[in-house]
């Protein structure tokens, strides 16, 4: 006999095979449905009422995954943090499935989030998910450099991977997964982790099958105790030769425009320049008269933690507006990326007025309020409405936030 509607539940899962645990689901999630530990994300049957906010924001496609269940038989947190795969389909009837009470499944609005869950109308179509857990891509190191002066509580590598004669398609903006070697505390493989890709379409090295990232590992944190990340010290660690094991691409609305005549206003942190210099680098080798504009605010503590400054002041002024921020400089005022955007507030405002400029901001989730509110104040100031104008950005895919 078939269970009633009303015991049976649609519930809400995500897949551990595809999630990179990259946190924008529990950001995004309104109500806290979303958690994690060390290995998993889950999101709680007592408190999911099945709102979508989190499925478009989600690079991977993990986050939308659904399991008819009874009501009685919900999988629990402590269930769904165990999983190394989702667990088959249940036979619990043939009526349609209910779901949480309240909920709406239709697509989240496009302002459930600040910024764009579309991409550009010129974009091009990205790949995503080619490679999985069950079955990486090996890629052999064919660089790793320093790009930050050495220091005490950082180190910042730019890592080249070849991927010899597999294919591995990636758009300036997307990110992949790499698999550090060996097992965990509790003897299981580790999980992947996310990075942004920093280098154009075509490759570190035009034409060849490779890419690059740019990974920091922080030595020590706030008390000047020494830490030691997993992810990020195995990759700063590879050397020449070795093979790593990658999944991905990832990443389908932070893309750059094909359009040349777009502008570009970059704003991020650290390591957040990866995609930055991907999109620079691909309309640098592009580059011909009548290009659009590139604007970059970049920040670090310090001009030796800042990330490719040798390269950045080489490129010619005529081509990108570079404004760099330091916030620990000895004997100087704190200055943020947000700082230096209302400096520039009328150039900034310019931009902003002109409907083929596209905006980017990537780095620590702390600059996002900050940057957004210098956004509000270069359009308030200079005769635009921030009001108006932002949903119009997110709607037209031309404002992408991807704060960590």
């Amino acid at each position: 006999m078939n269970a009633p509607t009303t015991d049976i539940l649609k519930q809400h899962l995500i897949d551990p095979v595809i999630c990179i645990r990259c946190n924008t689901c529990e950001e995004t999630c309104p109500i806290g449905a979303i958690t994690h530990d060390s290995r998993n994300y889950v999101v709680d049957p007592a408190i999911c009422n099945g709102c979508n906010a989190c499925i478009a924001p989600c690079p991977t496609g993990s986050i939308d995954n659904w399991r008819r269940v009874r009501r009685t038989e919900a999988y629990s947190l402590d269930a769904q943090l165990e999983w190394d795969e989702l667990p088959e389909e249940q036979d619990v009837g043939d009526d349609q499935a209910a779901p949480v009470a309240g909920a709406d499944f239709s697509p989240p609005p496009v302002d459930a989030t600040r910024g764009s869950v579309v991409a550009p109308g010129s974009a091009s179509r990205p790949a995503v998910n080619v490679y999985t857990l069950r079955q990486p891509a090996t890629a052999t190191v064919a660089g790793n450099f320093r790009v930050t002066e050495v220091g005490r509580e950082y180190d910042t590598h730019h890592v080249v991977l070849d991927f010899g004669s597999v294919p591995f398609p990636v758009l300036e903006g997307q990110s992949i997964g790499i698999i550090p070697s060996g097992a965990d505390a509790r003897g299981r493989p580790h999980h992947a982790r996310q990075y942004s890709v920093a280098s154009p379409r075509d490759g570190e090295r035009p034409r060849y099958n490779n890419l690059s990232l740019t990974v920091k590992r922080v030595t020590s944190d706030h008390d000047g105790q020494p830490v030691r990340g997993e992810a990020s010290n195995y990759v700063c660690d590879l050397a020449k030769g070795d093979t790593v094991k990658v999944i991905g691409p990832f990443g389908s609305t932070f893309l750059m425009p094909d359009d040349p005549a777009t502008h570009l206003l970059m704003v991020c942190t650290g390591t957040g320049s990866a995609p930055m210099r991907a999109m620079t680098e691909r309309r640098r080798r592009l580059r011909k008269p009548g290009d659009g504009r590139l604007m970059l605010f970049f920040g670090a503590r310090t001009q030796a933690e800042l990330p490719y400054f040798g390269p950045l002041t080489q490129l010619p002024k005529d081509f990108i507006d570079i404004n760099l921020a330091y916030s620990r400089t000895p004997g100087q005022p704190k200055k943020y990326v947000q700082d230096l955007m209302r400096e520039r507030a009328a150039d900034v405002a310019a931009l902003l007025r002109d409907p083929l400029t596209h905006l980017y901001v990537c780095g620590l989730k702390g600059m996002e309020d900050g940057v957004m509110d210098a956004l509000r104040y270069a359009a308030d100031s200079h005769g635009l409405s921030w009001k108006e104008l932002h949903p119009r950005l997110r709607a037209e895919g031309r404002l992408h936030l991807e704060t960590y």
